[in-house]
């Protein structure tokens, strides 16, 4: 049955109740990202810090979740550990249609158990499970124990933290279903505060699937588009981590922190180089037919009984990126070893990738010692980073517990500001040019998806400001209602919004045609609102030397056109948050 209105769960880990609220504004936000903002304006608390109990972790899924291929995604909001301010993160894997089977359009946490617990929800309601003997599990043997734990068939979807996200540190993932993660700003770390070791999602119900002609022609058409044109067709072969070699003769790939933007040895972990050496299988999140998930194997010899040990470890562009070409480590094997280490901790892998590249230049450079580092970090040396890794998880002094809460952090009370590679956040893996700058570092989950910066800067030589701004946000507007329903970005040139608005007409969400412009505007605009209105001011908002010290594929980075993109952005952010006439 469609339904006009959101049906939410919501759970008090304090108290230990549950309750199903319905919230209305189907029309205005559609799901997804809109419907977590509005959940968030409802049960968050503007003027209390992100660790308050009473702070809303939510999981929320769109109106096209299980109707439709690559209707994938969940999005997860909440108030970052990493800005004290609001944000959002994005996973497949089997949450969304775990909670479509579940017969919820969202999850609201709130509170903290009074310890270590695990949750399990369906559509029969929950279970709180005390998991203290789970303290300091790493996040794969979690899952495992709560597989066990709640039985399920193939519509159950595990959510769990590592020992960074019990040891608050401020870029904390939560996997999910192993291979897919939120990922960024911390929200491994919200479930840390809250005492929430892992989530299970039962999907136990099913639902009807719209009658009539209309909507399995309009599936066809979908399908098709996603399985036989070349659209998807990098995303199941090589990957995104077929970027690597382009964005090396571009003079865009990231290299040792930052201080190269090409290096004859990327070719050793380019995508290909991956595909032929260590890949072992494909992937896919649940109702997609793509497969982009890329997983290779590590193999580890034990020297006391000549064992050989086989591990599965997921990659892409960005992990390879974060722990291969900014540690300069050139091994994919050594890379996955990395990664394997990370996803056993629990910590977002570009966000560790680049602290322990920050680390290693500042050692090298004396703005510490190795009293603070505890490790001798050099690059490419896989094995120290990998001990360094388990050291932000589990941080033995104030080096280290500043080098978990950020780098730029770290850097404030070290020393090192100025080759800090943080845009907001540990940057993503693009070093194109002044506008994916100014777009990750100003924008509003300072993520390299937040609007195609680096695909402008790959395609303009020009430097006009308000072109280039004029993209950066009709661009987010439109992925914003991607994120509304909530699909795969890698699908937004199949779903149009003329599509977009024509799926939902065949599932019986009807009206929508001409106002998915309108409603992606309202989303943008209450986003940015949510965060100005817990302190974020983009005109305070810095870039760091190191990004002006570049060379690109245009040339030396030109700071004057950097500086004009960033002052403007900032004026156009706050106009966006400023409330509509008559609204207050």
């Amino acid at each position: 049955m469609i339904r006009d209105f959101f049906r939410v769960m919501v759970v008090d880990l304090s108290s230990g109740a549950t309750r199903i609220a319905e919230h209305t504004g189907r029309a205005e936000f559609l799901g997804g990202s809109g419907l977590a903002a509005l959940l968030f304006e409802t049960y968050g608390h503007m003027d209390r810090s992100w660790d308050d109990p009473d702070q809303p972790l939510i999981f929320a899924i769109g109106p096209l979740t299980g109707y439709y291929p690559l209707m994938s995604k969940t999005c997860c909001a909440f108030r970052s550990p990493y800005h004290d301010e609001y944000t959002e993160s994005y996973a497949g894997g089997k949450s969304a249609l775990s909670l479509r089977f579940a017969d919820l359009d969202a999850l609201v946490v709130t509170g903290r158990a009074p310890r270590l617990t695990a949750l399990c929800v369906g559509s029969g309601g929950t279970d709180l499970r005390d998991v203290e003997f789970l303290r300091g599990f790493d996040a794969l043997q979690t899952g495992r124990v709560l597989r066990k734990m709640f039985p399920g068939a193939g519509r159950r979807s595990i959510l769990r933290i590592g020992p960074a996200g019990e040891n608050l540190s401020a870029y904390a993932c939560i996997n999910v279903d192993t291979f897919r993660h939120f990922g960024r700003m911390g929200g491994g770390t919200v479930m840390g505060a809250k005492n929430l070791k892992g989530i299970c999602i039962l999907g136990d119900q099913g639902f009807p699937l719209p009658e009539g002609k209309a909507y399995p022609k309009l599936y066809r058409r979908i399908f098709e588009q996603l399985t036989t044109t070349e659209m998807m067709a990098k995303y199941h072969g090589v990957g995104t981590a077929i970027n690597i070699n382009p964005l090396n003769g571009l003079k865009s790939l990231p290299w040792r922190n930052l201080q190269a933007t090409a290096a004859p040895a990327a070719e050793a972990i380019s995508g290909e180089r991956f595909a032929d050496d260590v890949l072992l299988r494909n992937a896919a999140c649940a109702g997609c037919p793509v497969g982009c998930i890329h997983i290779g194997f590590v193999r580890e010899r034990f020297q006391a009984n000549n064992q050989y040990l086989y591990r599965q470890v997921g990659y892409d562009y960005e992990p390879i990126y974060s722990c291969g070409g900014m540690l300069e480590v050139t091994d994919p094997s050594q890379v996955l070893r990395i990664l394997d280490v990370i996803e056993k901790e629990g910590l977002d892998c570009m966000s560790a990738g680049v602290a322990l590249a920050w680390a290693t230049e500042a050692l090298e450079k004396g703005v510490v010692s190795k009293g603070e580092t505890l490790l001798d970090f050099a690059w490419g040396d896989a094995e120290t980073y990998m001990r360094g890794v388990e050291l932000i998880s589990r941080p033995p002094n104030e080096f280290y517990r500043q080098l978990a809460q950020g780098t730029l952090k770290c850097a404030a009370r070290f020393g090192g500001e100025d080759f800090a590679c943080v845009l907001g956040q540990e940057m993503a893996g693009y070093a194109t040019g002044e506008v994916f700058f100014v777009s990750e570092g100003l924008g509003f989950r300072h993520s390299h998806l937040d609007a195609g910066g680096y695909a402008w800067d790959q395609k303009h030589d020009e430097k006009d400001v308000d072109k280039a701004l004029e993209f950066l946000i009709e661009d987010s507007r439109k992925r914003i209602v991607v994120n509304c329903m909530v699909g795969c970005l890698f699908s937004r040139g199949v779903y149009t919004e003329d599509l977009l608005a024509e799926a939902l007409d065949a599932v019986g969400h009807t009206g929508f045609g001409s106002s998915l412009s309108a409603i992606g505007e309202r989303v943008q605009r209450l986003r940015w609102r949510l965060r100005v209105r817990m302190g974020y001011d983009p005109r305070q908002v810095k870039i760091p030397k190191r990004y002006t010290e570049l060379t690109t594929w245009k040339g030396p980075i030109d700071t004057d056109y950097l500086e004009a993109l960033r002052t403007e952005y900032a004026a156009r952010i706050l106009s966006m948050a400023a409330p509509a006439p008559g609204s207050e």
